[in-house]
């Protein structure tokens, strides 16, 4: 008899930093994103920003969105600073403005003539302490629907004609609430059920962020990720190899060891079409 297997959680090494497998240090010193045109939305700071750094430190020509110009600015500098380069284009725009992302993406391919890589990172929360009838029907529920899933439909709406040319890599971030049940979080957890693009839906691990912190008390002692965790594991994931395309569609966890998912999942992914999000009517 086959052992069931709980696949919002697969049985592989529970990774919470950068290991051997994923380091970025290979290509940090090859430069081997250069020439790759690199879009991250929602990369002023935390989790965006530590993919934008990496994207830039690997040699990616690196585009950053977010909704302030002057936080964009602020990151820009530090990702200068970090990377020692200077192509790093800021382009202010909130996601859920759907003129303002085609403006942005015309801009990145009016400026660079392709797409390569496309994270969409942009995301938003409430206060998980009340159930859903108690919340306000718009600024409290329907506002986070449409920052986390119109956000990430405007990116890949416009984002996606240009990666399929130049067969890139969409990564839309993801979370781990959008696999379990948790309590007064309807509107983070539906929202982040992001359909089938590109590549992949990322969780990136549980990190102490601004928009993490806050959610709800008691959950800070379970945030021990860190941003450097989906970092790597989003270079690995679009290093243009092919190794880890299988995965093209599907829900993963910067959480997981990605070479035993490869040895010991691959199979079953690709065969029984596992790792995909599904809505079941009974």
């Amino acid at each position: 008899m086959s052992k069931a297997v709980d696949l919002k959680d697969l049985p592989v090494t529970d990774r919470h930093d950068v290991y051997e497998a994923i380091s970025p240090e290979p290509y940090f010193s090859d430069s081997a994103f250069r020439g790759k045109i690199v879009v991250v939305v929602g990369a002023s700071k935390g989790i965006g920003y530590s993919i934008a750094s990496f994207y830039a430190r690997a040699g990616a020509t690196l585009v950053i969105v977010s909704r302030s110009q002057k936080t964009l600015n602020e990151a820009r500098d530090r990702i200068v600073s970090e990377s020692r380069t200077s192509d790093v284009l800021a382009l202010a725009a909130d996601t859920v403005d759907t003129k303002a992302i085609e403006e942005v993406i015309g801009k990145v391919v009016e400026k660079y003539g392709r797409l390569d890589v496309v994270v969409a990172n942009s995301g938003g929360s409430s206060p998980w302490t009340k159930r859903f009838s108690e919340l306000d029907p718009y600024n409290d529920w329907w506002k986070i629907m449409e920052v986390n899933l119109r956000g990430a439909y405007n990116v890949a709406h416009y984002a996606l004609p240009h990666l399929t040319k130049s067969k890139g890599y969409f990564i839309a971030v993801s979370s781990t609430a959008a696999q379990i049940n948790i309590p007064f979080a309807s509107a983070y957890a539906v929202s982040k059920n992001i359909p089938r693009l590109n590549l992949s839906s990322l969780h990136p691990g549980s990190i102490k962020t601004e928009g993490s912190l806050g959610l709800e008390s008691g959950m800070e002692s379970m945030m021990i990720d860190t941003v450097q965790l989906p970092a790597a594991t989003a270079l690995k994931l679009t290093d243009g190899s092919g190794r880890f395309d299988w995965l093209s569609g599907r829900f993963v966890s910067a959480n997981w060891d990605l070479e035993e998912v490869e040895r010991d999942w691959k199979k079953d992914t690709v065969n029984k079409d596992f790792l995909k999000t599904r809505f079941v009517v009974e």
